[in-house]
């Protein structure tokens, strides 16, 4: 067993998450907390609840300025950028703001409007993902999404129009009966409109989803396998470098937010649903927040109270650190293991071991980190560690 001091526990970065959870229609594929529109949005109601719940959240900040925003969904963009100038001048009132805090919004092609995300970038947000997922129409209509390829094209202009020069494009690959020629056709469109950032991810089949329930032909691992090789050649080869499995970034942009979450930092989650993630040196413990999930409760409870509170017990932190930060290619030190787990690194050193032995992971220096291999069976790497 481990024996000896325990290292500090360090407090990492903050961030925050708010969450909005209408959308337009919800995709068969979509397992995130999100709700069908039926009638016109309580956006004013819900822009209060959440400056409530940012108030009632101050007892994690713990002195720290906030480095990154994020408006997930649900689709934020259906809000008005004047009630988001709002929210983010009532949330700086009450957390300052680094003086380089990147600020993100989810956006999808389908609500795009060329004023409205000009008078986003007034408003603050410095940065957009704009969930395209295929150019293909086909292929978007079988995803349930509300928008076409001409559409998605146009979201991207508007969005340069508008002064934003830091985006991601969201793409989706292993989609039905998709051939690895139509994956890379996706994929050099995309590359094509110069996103300074890429998520490209493989679609999966969540429970309770609509694809659950009847699921499409997916392409086979072979097909799979063959589609991931040429994508990832295609984008090193236009200049995107992967710094997390499914993030492809220019030199420099890479998601400050994300890092933020896979690097095991700090996040307060506000909105229906939200979920965050605290340290606490002081009681040297960790611990996870979520809020009321359904919209209409979460606007009933005027304290914003999180509707669930639950210390990370010890035998499970370095599971957690392991199962976010082993997602980048960066890898991660002996010391920044410690400061963010409060464990010793002798915790988890037999296995990492055993890891290099099978040639699973690698060191370089201090860093620790998947080999090649390993990123390629990540899920056997994290299997060690249970």
């Amino acid at each position: 067993m481990p024996s000896g001091p325990k290292p500090a526990l360090l407090l990492p970065p903050l961030s925050l998450y708010i969450h909005i959870p209408w959308c337009v229609r919800k995709c068969p594929y979509c397992d995130f907390n999100s709700h069908q529109k039926s009638s016109e949005l309580p956006e004013k109601e819900y822009i209060d609840a959440l400056l409530k719940d940012v108030a009632s959240s101050l007892v994690y900040v713990q002195g720290r300025p906030l480095q990154s925003i994020f408006f997930g969904g649900g689709t934020p963009s259906l809000f008005s950028a004047k009630g988001l100038a709002s929210l983010l001048t009532g949330i700086e009132k009450q957390i300052p703001f680094a003086s380089d805090i990147e600020i993100t919004l989810e956006a999808n092609p389908g609500t795009a409007e060329r004023l409205k995300f000009a008078d986003y970038r007034l408003a603050g947000i410095n940065r957009l993902s704009i969930g395209v997922q295929s150019f293909d129409d086909l292929q978007l209509q079988a995803l349930g999404r509300i928008h076409g390829s001409d559409d998605a094209v146009k979201a991207i202009e508007f969005a340069l129009a508008g002064g934003f020069d830091n985006f991601n494009i969201d793409i989706m690959y292993g989609l039905k009966g998709q051939t690895t020629a139509a994956a890379m056709r996706d994929l050099r469109t995309a590359i094509a409109l110069t996103p300074t950032h890429l998520s490209w991810y493989q679609l999966t089949i969540e429970p309770n989803t609509e694809f659950y329930k009847r699921p499409p032909v997916l392409p086979e691992d072979d097909a799979l396998i063959d589609i991931q090789d040429n994508g990832l050649a295609l984008l090193q080869s236009h200049g995107y470098s992967r710094y997390e499995v499914s993030a492809f970034s220019q030199l420099g942009r890479q998601s400050c937010h994300n890092l933020n979450y896979w690097r095991f930092g700090d996040y307060i989650g506000v909105g229906a649903g939200a979920h965050g993630k605290i340290t606490l040196p002081d009681s040297r413990s960790i611990v996870r927040t979520r809020k009321k999930k359904q919209p209409d409760h979460y606007l009933a409870d005027s304290h914003s109270q999180p509707a669930h509170r639950q210390e990370i017990a010890q035998d499970e932190i370095a599971l957690e650190y392991l199962l976010n930060v082993l997602r980048l290619s960066e890898g991660f030190t002996a010391a920044h293991f410690e400061h963010n787990t409060g464990l010793g690194f002798d915790t988890i050193e037999k296995q990492v071991s055993s890891l290099q032995q099978q040639g699973l992971m690698e060191r370089d220096g201090l860093l620790i980190r998947p080999s090649e291999k390993g990123q390629q069976f990540l899920n056997s790497v994290l299997e060690a560690f249970l």
